[in-house]
């Protein structure tokens, strides 16, 4: 008999894990599966348990919960080395991650959908040769809003928790001199915000064009927002991301590599999945092809 670990954080998003875990139990079940279940108990805890099931015979993952913890999660098995696959049952306040995929909401047709076992392969990122995210690394303005929003907040108000933390950074907006060196270009400039994914959203509103078949080619997309001098160029950076089109706007540096070097003068926050990576001034990133099976 197939054995599974079924991971549910009980406190992410509406916190419909808790109510749904039977549901969600039952498919795998049904679909023959010897279920295990772990309840995490702290921030971390699953990357422990994962990468335990992952080194101990487990031939699956699976999870419910934010996009925090899916990167644990993905975290856990990629250390172990086993390359066993993944099921994510999305049940977080805005799950950027699985609306990438385009995964069902509800819990138990999204854990059909895993017991079907079909393989989809991801790219994930390497941050500074120690962690690991599944869909953005992102430094500057608003960075801060998806770590600092009070779960609370976020349970009840979901993403606008998020646009309300957000408006807090408003006044505080500064740029940051990066010089930013790819597979093949080296410049530097003055940006207020940064991200290096492989995703179709950020933040549930900022869209980036990549379809499918890009989000495992090995490549990451990378989006620089330039600091603007004046209320015209503010202008020009919300009608880029009201359009979800960055190649010809002059306010957005985008392009597309498998490996990222950034270097600033002062060390600044990160965001690896929505979680924080604090104070750090030069920044290696690297593409790792197909390092994920998820089944969805």
């Amino acid at each position: 008999m197939k054995k599974v670990l079924f991971i549910t954080n009980p406190v992410a998003g509406t916190m419909k894990s808790r109510t749904a875990m039977f549901d969600i139990v039952n498919e795998f079940c049904k679909a023959g599966y010897q279920v295990t279940t772990q309840i995490t108990q702290r921030r971390g805890h699953a990357i422990d348990l994962a990468y335990e099931a992952a080194s101990n015979g487990y031939d699956m993952v699976a999870c419910c919960g934010g996009d925090g913890t899916m990167n644990e999660v993905v975290t856990g098995v990629i250390r172990s080395g086993s390359g066993i696959p993944i099921g994510y049952i999305p049940a977080g306040s805005t799950n950027d991650f699985a609306d990438n995929l385009g995964l069902a909401r509800i819990p138990a047709v999204a854990a059909q959908g895993i017991c079907r076992e079909k393989p989809f392969l991801l790219d994930v990122g390497l941050f500074n040769g120690s962690d690991y995210f599944n869909y953005v690394a992102s430094f500057g303005a608003f960075t801060n809003a998806s770590y600092s929003a009070p779960q609370e907040l976020k349970n009840v108000l979901g993403h606008f928790a998020y646009l309300m933390e957000g408006l807090k950074d408003i006044t505080s907006i500064k740029p940051h001199k990066v010089t930013v060196t790819t597979d093949d270009v080296t410049f530097t400039d003055k940006y207020i915000f940064g991200a290096i994914s492989n995703t179709k959203r950020m933040a549930g509103f900022l869209h980036i064009p990549v379809t499918n078949d890009e989000l495992h080619d090995g490549m990451f997309e990378i989006l620089l927002v330039k600091y603007p001098k004046d209320i015209g160029e503010l202008n020009d950076i919300a009608v880029g991301v009201a359009a979800g089109e960055f190649r010809d706007n002059y306010m957005f540096t985008y392009l597309r590599s498998s490996r990222i070097e950034l270097s600033m003068p002062k060390s600044i926050d990160w965001s690896l999945d929505g979680e924080k990576k604090p104070g750090l001034n030069h920044i290696v990133i690297e593409n790792i092809h197909d390092a994920l099976t998820l089944y969805k």
